[in-house]
């Protein structure tokens, strides 16, 4: 008994739509608008993505993360161990890790970019320079990524009195 009800109360609703669609749609007797035809979705040029190809004169990020930092004496004095960018995607400062053995122990300090002189000293490798000595850059203040944990027995570092941030 409920399957023939159901199928007639669908019925119905069908046929209710159906003359509803037909039906006039002000009562004035206007005609109703003409569909527009479909148009394909395009992008306009101004948001198309530029491609852009290495050139040999491009100094990649990958390849510059984790070269050996020297300096004027040509001693070793650290890695770059990041990059930081501003808002505007220039270089804010680098970040060098110094001191400590295999990445163990190491202490991060940001550099203004000015300060590490790139140069090429073959088709493949880059050389990074700073004048300043090991010593310098270990009195240096820490970097320290916002939301990390500063180590042990460091005061944490807040921007204008706000509390620190954890993890």
């Amino acid at each position: 008994m409920r399957i023939p009800l159901l199928a007639s109360a669908l019925l119905l609703a069908g046929l209710a739509t159906a003359s509803a669609q037909n039906a006039s749609p002000n009562a004035s007797g206007a005609s109703p608008a003409s569909p527009v035809p479909g148009q394909p979705a395009t992008m306009a040029d101004n948001l198309r993505p530029t491609f852009v190809a290495q050139t040999p004169d491009d100094r990649v990020a990958s390849k510059l993360i984790g070269t050996s930092v020297v300096n004027g004496a040509n001693e070793t004095i650290g890695q770059i161990a990041d990059i930081v960018l501003d808002e505007k995607n220039t270089v804010k400062s680098w970040v060098i890790g110094v001191g400590g053995f295999l990445g163990l122990g190491s202490k991060y300090v940001a550099v203004d970019p000015s300060v590490l002189k790139i140069d090429r000293t073959d088709d493949k490798t880059l050389q990074v320079r700073i004048d300043t000595t090991k010593d310098q850059l270990r009195a240096a203040p820490e970097y320290i990524y916002l939301g990390k944990e500063p180590p042990k027995g460091a005061a944490p570092a807040s921007p204008a009195g706000e509390p620190a941030q954890k993890p």
